[in-house]
């Protein structure tokens, strides 16, 4: 088919490739996207969409039996895994039509090949090359194992999305996002799940609110193993069994999940031939502005190893096409301060410095204001379970450059309070806002004073 012009060419369609085409066009730009496998990448096909799914049926799961406990005729019930998986891939082929939609009213061309580069500006796909003064890279990154004796067997973080029933028992492996979200669950479906965490649980967040979570987490039946590292696994009769580092035997699991990180897809875009730098690990490297070390070729998301989160990805993208095709050639995304949620069994929700990273920044200028009390509904319930909320500050201003929760809502009440921080909120700012009562979110305004630690201990 010889060889194809284009403005802008894009290797990838998950969302940051689509987020950075769709903007390009609608700046009037020519786009062509080229992507080997399923339109959407991993967060609509095997990461935060089905993810948010059955991270919302779990949430029904233990809603029936909150209903039953405050006195509904509700007997808690097992979830039809059939069905729900029916429902939760119809609305994952809907964004893929709509997808499919959105590229044909922009013209955008969407070739079904595996890309690679035979120049910086020159793309080979399938048996036409795709050439452009622009190409961004947004392969993403997929699951990878350990290098562990039985690390073959079992399933990792994509094979849970073909999972039609609950096991009756998983241990899964990885103490990151993903090993959190997945372990959660499935504890609340009705699965008996143990998390082997190698050293620190979600490493990347507050210290003291990432304790507090692990007892939540534990709290909700979640067997919980901090510091076991996995030293080989093996199939038998009666299920899988893990060896851990001390030599001792765990048995008797029906289900393997490895969610152990992930690895950027680099390998196969030839990038030695154009010259494109990556690591050692082969995440592509970007400087602030997205550019690579070559004029004209771009990369975002999980493929460049920064902020492996979709919006990230997303507004990296926007911004990328903003500053090419829209006239704004400042354009470029602030990766400061940005809000995150791990869903798990309580979610944990988090944006901006860390106490210990306050700390090193600020030194003694640093406050934290701290507070842990019972959601009414479960007051009502008479259950333990606490919600806990840490705001950091610095300076004689006290200015907020940390905000973390742990709790039931806290997922959909952090996003209004990261515009507060992003904006520069001080502490005087959210003591002169008025509280929603009853709410749980009303206790953010609340916090008179610097509070002690906590020793973690959370229902």
């Amino acid at each position: 088919m010889g060889k194809r012009d284009f403005d802008l060419v894009v290797i990838g369609a998950g969302s940051g490739g689509i987020a950075t085409a769709v903007r390009a066009a609608r700046h009037g730009a020519r786009v062509a996207v080229i992507e080997s496998g399923i339109i959407g990448g991993t967060c609509v096909n095997v990461g935060c969409v089905p993810k948010k799914a059955m991270w919302l049926a779990a949430e029904l799961a233990d809603a029936r039996e909150l209903a039953s406990e405050v006195g509904f005729d509700a007997s808690p019930g097992g979830l039809d895994w059939i069905e729900f998986v029916c429902r939760r891939e119809r609305y994952i082929e809907n964004i893929h039509a709509s997808y499919r939609q959105r590229f044909e009213s922009l013209g955008i061309e969407l070739v079904a090949a595996r890309g690679r580069f035979v120049a910086p500006g020159c793309i080979l796909a399938g048996d036409a090359e795709f050439a452009a003064p622009h190409v961004l890279i947004a392969t993403g990154a997929a699951p990878q194992r350990p290098d562990t004796p039985g690390a073959g067997l079992g399933i990792d973080s994509d094979g849970f999305f073909g999972l039609r029933a609950a096991p009756r028992r998983a241990a899964i492996v990885g103490g990151g996002y993903i090993a959190v979200e997945l372990a959660g669950v499935l504890q609340a479906l009705g699965v008996e799940a143990s998390l082997f965490v190698r050293s620190r649980l979600l490493k990347a967040f507050d210290e003291e609110t990432v304790a507090v979570f692990g007892r939540a987490v534990r709290a909700r039946g979640v067997d919980l193993r901090i510091g076991r590292d996995i030293a080989g696994a093996r199939r038998e009769d009666d299920g899988y069994v893990l060896t851990l580092d001390d030599g001792e035997e765990m048995r008797g699991f029906d289900e393997l999940l490895w969610a152990t990180g992930r690895k950027p897809n680099s390998d196969a875009l030839a990038l030695g031939t154009a010259g494109i730098r990556s690591d050692r690990h082969g995440y592509v490297r970007v400087d602030e502005a997205q550019n690579t070390n070559v004029a004209g070729v771009y990369a975002v998301g999980d493929v460049t190893g920064r902020l492996a989160l979709t919006p990230v990805a997303v507004a990296a993208g926007r911004r990328l096409a903003d500053r090419l095709f829209g006239g704004k050639p400042e354009a470029r995304l602030d990766y400061a301060n940005v809000p995150t949620v791990v869903f798990g069994h309580p979610p944990l929700a988090t944006v901006g410095l860390g106490e210990e990273d306050a700390r090193r920044l600020h030194g003694d200028s640093v406050r934290v204001y701290r507070t842990r009390f019972r959601p009414m509904l479960a007051a009502l319930a008479e259950r333990e379970q606490r919600t806990f909320m840490k705001l950091v500050c610095v300076g004689d201003d006290e200015r907020v450059v940390g905000i973390h929760m742990v709790g039931a809502g806290v997922d959909e009440m952090l996003q209004g309070f990261a515009v507060a921080l992003k904006a520069g909120a001080r502490k005087a700012d959210f003591d002169a806002t008025v509280a929603i009562h009853p709410t749980a979110s009303e206790e953010l305004v609340l916090m008179s004073e610097p509070g002690m630690p906590f020793d973690g201990a959370m229902a």
